[in-house]
């Protein structure tokens, strides 16, 4: 009988997912407690060492040393003695595996995800191998917890209220500037005159020489060009004058 359901690698300082079991498991009560194992990872940097969380089905186990922990969620059933064994075991082969550069400079979740192959071998042994032979490795752990006892956490340490994990101070977000055109001053609108003057004063002389050039010879493209050009420089010049003294009007 299966007694460990899920496992997972973390790092502790800000709680990156490194590496988790295939998940087989799909009803509402054990995703349930996948959210409040994933809340918990967040926040195990307040928790060195060993902890658990006990509810009516299942447990959360972890045990962290250094910058890396390892998660399971278990059934009720399973001895505390066994979870933690199996977690230190999961411990030492992911850390000899990958070294602490790796895991430090790891940017995405589950960056080591062929570890998964190495949980599912642990987790095998320890669901189906009798505990008689696991029973120097359960003695060590059995007297380890006894001379300092895991952290017990409430469910409530594991929940996720509103989008608000207990315990976080809940992020303060800034309204978006709202930024509005200003007035257009007399000079503005002075200057916009102008510019609407000097524009069709450069399209009128610019289409007279068109006419020309075309009876004429080519040479006089340029000339045409050189009334043109200013002419829509005229109307691109300062088009947030146009919109604003637009909006005024309207």
């Amino acid at each position: 009988m299966s007694m460990i359901f899920f496992a997972c690698v973390v790092r502790v300082r800000d709680g990156l997912p490194l590496s988790a079991s295939t998940d087989f498991y799909h009803t509402q009560d054990f995703l349930e407690w996948r959210r409040r194992l994933k809340s918990l990872a967040l926040r195990l940097a307040q928790y060195p060492g060993r902890g658990s969380a006990e509810g009516r089905d299942f447990s959360i186990h972890f045990s962290s040393f250094g910058d890396v922990a390892c998660m399971a969620i278990c059934s009720c059933q399973c001895p505390a003695t066994m979870a933690f064994c199996f977690l230190e075991t999961l411990w030492w082969e992911f850390t000899a595996s990958y070294d602490t550069t790796c895991i430090g400079l790891a940017s995405r979740p589950y960056a080591f995800l062929e570890f998964d192959n190495i949980i599912q071998k642990v987790k095998w042994h320890f669901n189906y191998v009798s505990s008689s032979q696991m029973e120097s490795s359960l003695e060590k752990i059995q007297e380890e917890l006894k001379l300092q006892p895991p952290v017990v956490l409430t469910l409530e340490d594991t929940d996720v209220a509103n989008g608000v994990m207990n315990g976080h101070t809940p992020m303060h977000l800034e309204p978006a500037p709202n930024f509005r055109m200003e007035p257009v001053t007399a000079l503005g609108i002075l200057s916009l005159i102008l510019n609407i003057m000097c524009a069709a004063l450069n399209l009128i002389r610019g289409v007279h020489l068109a006419e020309h050039s075309l009876q004429v010879a080519h040479e006089e493209i340029g000339n045409v060009l050189a009334f043109l050009v200013p002419f829509v420089a005229c109307i691109f010049q300062d088009p947030g004058s146009w919109f604003c003294w637009l909006d005024q009007t309207s």
